[in-house]
């Protein structure tokens, strides 16, 4: 075969364009409905289609999330740290595919989203880093007037539902799901409704991260649609409002009323790039406080 009948061969082959499933239980599933809805640029342009998830995906993905926080909770904050620091080296390796996905959802050129998927890469990196430090800024021995050790420590509050950022698709995404899982809690992820590309590839990298399934479930769709069932599910523990907007945040607070859930409510982030301190890792997070006696030894009324 001639070099000029290879080339024309390459390029007559047909695109090869991309599905995108969503993330549940560490598997690739459509959606159960069937349905799938238009994803386009910042200028209009078909980019592709994706799962519009049902309340039944939500609900596949409580089970997955509760099946999952067990191990993820009891494993050690080293381990954790361990896994984090991986996805941030799976993420470094498929930068290029997220500098693209980036700026094709917001409208950025190139140098600026790479400048955003580096970020990210780093946001991810930096709460890799607190999964075995943050206890000790939450916890400690309190000083109390008795003959008694108290001791608080801090342990995750379980499954988090996550209402990502609308508008930043990748650096926001991070920054509300990191903290998350980062503390040993298990996360349902509702990406943004019209950037939901670069979550749904999170999710690949998830899968190949030794990050166990389950621990990060991401579905794509109408947080209208989806969130008001999780708000109520009473196998949720908490809600991150981050991405809803106020008429939608004030329904799902009210629904999440219903069996106790921590909310946090959403946040004026001017900047996802700012540091983000220590708030969202502590927002998910419990303080038990156990006594113990000291007991006495001897009649000198020394104690140990």
């Amino acid at each position: 075969m001639s070099d000029s009948t290879v080339s024309t061969a390459s390029t007559a082959r047909l695109s090869v364009f991309k599905t995108y499933k969503l993330y549940v239980g560490g598997k690739f599933p459509r959606s159960e409905s069937g349905r799938v809805y238009e994803v386009s640029d910042s200028k209009g342009k078909w980019l592709a289609n994706a799962p519009l998830s049902s309340r039944k995906d939500a609900r596949d993905a409580v089970v997955a999330a509760r099946k999952a926080f067990g191990g993820w909770s009891g494993a050690t904050a080293y381990n954790r740290g361990q896994i984090l620091y991986r996805v941030a080296e799976m993420l470094e390796g498929r930068r290029e595919q997220f500098v693209r996905e980036v700026g094709e959802a917001e409208g950025l050129s190139k140098s600026k989203a790479a400048a955003v998927v580096d970020a990210a890469i780093d946001r991810w990196v930096w709460y890799a880093g607190w999964t075995d430090k943050i206890g000790q800024i939450t916890g400690g021995a309190n000083p109390v007037a008795g003959p008694f050790f108290n001791l608080s420590t801090s342990e995750p509050t379980g499954v988090v539902t996550v209402v990502a950022p609308q508008d930043s698709s990748f650096l926001g995404l991070v920054s509300v799901i990191a903290p998350v899982i980062a503390t040993g809690n298990t996360a349902v992820v509702i990406a943004s409704e019209k950037s939901p590309l670069p979550a749904l590839s999170l999710g690949e990298v998830l899968a190949t991260s030794d990050l166990p399934g389950g621990v990060v479930n991401i579905l794509s769709g109408k947080a209208a649609e989806m969130g008001p069932h999780l708000a109520s599910h009473q196998d949720v523990n908490a809600i991150d409002l981050a991405g809803a907007g106020a008429e939608l945040a004030k329904e799902l607070e009210i629904a999440a009323a219903d069996n106790l859930k921590r909310v946090l409510r959403p946040q004026s982030v001017d900047n996802w790039n700012a540091d983000p301190g220590t708030a969202r890792l502590t927002a998910f997070l419990e303080i038990k406080t156990v006594w113990h006696p000291t007991g006495s030894l001897g009649s000198g009324g020394s104690s140990y």
